[in-house]
């Protein structure tokens, strides 16, 4: 993770990509193309005529759906049919790369060297790798990340400005979440905790306090609609581990960047409640 991301100093829909794609990420997608297609020397046909290969309906859909091309400019040979493609995969617009992918899903070739499963899997494993804000499920590209989630952190971030530890825990949950060489989900969850138990510590002006304790102060002092009340003791339940190392949850070996996400998005939302909250009692 670079400077400007560990620090907080690059916006948070560049490091969750949302409506965007980095170099990375669409150099990734296209060596997993390489990989799985292009590249695959036995499988007949590959240097010899686009007609004769069996890459020919996936070309053919390419060209048909996705450049808007007449067919007979389809050229003779399938590496000069694969050298046009990559030329448009490069220089597309991000949202076209995964109208790419969704269009070779569509027109997989039959009894393919990679399986459609692997394949999915492969992309899928590059795009959380990558932060990208989307995913393939059932053969189709959705949003995991929805412009609503990017906003709440965003400003979280803004609205602490004046609270450095508050903003220093929910900068290290989000680095934390989105490092793409080595992840940590565990202690993003934990600083992302960390995060609201500051806020509740400087609401109830009482440093020794727990989240649990300060529920109360603040459904007493601010007022809490009873389903955030209930939502919030959820989150409380997370955090009430007697040893402070909140194994209940954060011993799963199973965590992920969805876990991750849901609780930085969920701390944030409360964060920005209470402080929106104090601001209208004061």
């Amino acid at each position: 993770m670079r400077f400007s991301e560990r620090y907080g100093y690059k916006p948070v829909r560049q490091i969750i990509q949302k409506e965007s794609m980095d170099l990375e990420l669409r150099n990734g997608i296209w060596s997993i193309f390489n990989d799985c297609f292009w590249n695959k020397k036995h499988d007949y046909g590959r240097w010899n005529y686009y007609r004769d290969s069996n890459l020919k309906n996936l070309i053919y859909s390419y060209w048909f759906n996705l450049f808007k091309e007449p067919t007979d400019t389809i050229p003779l040979k399938t590496v000069d049919a694969i050298k046009h493609i990559r030329s448009f995969f490069f220089r597309c617009e991000w949202h076209t790369i995964y109208s790419f992918i969704e269009e070779t899903l569509e027109n997989y070739p039959e009894q393919y060297t990679v399986k459609e499963e692997i394949f999915i899997a492969l992309i899928n494993q590059l795009l959380e790798k990558e932060n990208s804000a989307y995913r393939i499920v059932n053969n189709q590209i959705i949003e995991i990340t929805s412009e609503q989630e990017i906003q709440s952190i965003e400003d979280a971030l803004e609205n602490t400005n004046q609270y450095s530890g508050i903003q220093q825990h929910l900068n290290q949950a989000l680095k934390l979440m989105s490092d793409r060489q080595k992840p940590d989900y565990r202690n993003s969850i934990k600083e992302s905790i960390s995060a609201v138990e500051s806020i509740c510590k400087i609401v109830t002006n009482d440093e020794k306090t727990t989240l649990g304790k300060a529920l109360k102060v603040i459904e007493d002092k601010f007022g809490l609609h009873p389903a955030l009340k209930s939502s919030l003791s959820q989150l409380y339940g997370y955090t009430s581990d007697g040893d402070g190392i909140r194994h209940a949850m954060l011993e799963e070996s199973n965590l992920s960047y969805i876990d991750a996400k849901f609780m930085l998005v969920a701390c944030t939302n409360f964060i920005n409640y209470l402080i929106e909250k104090t601001k209208t009692q004061n």
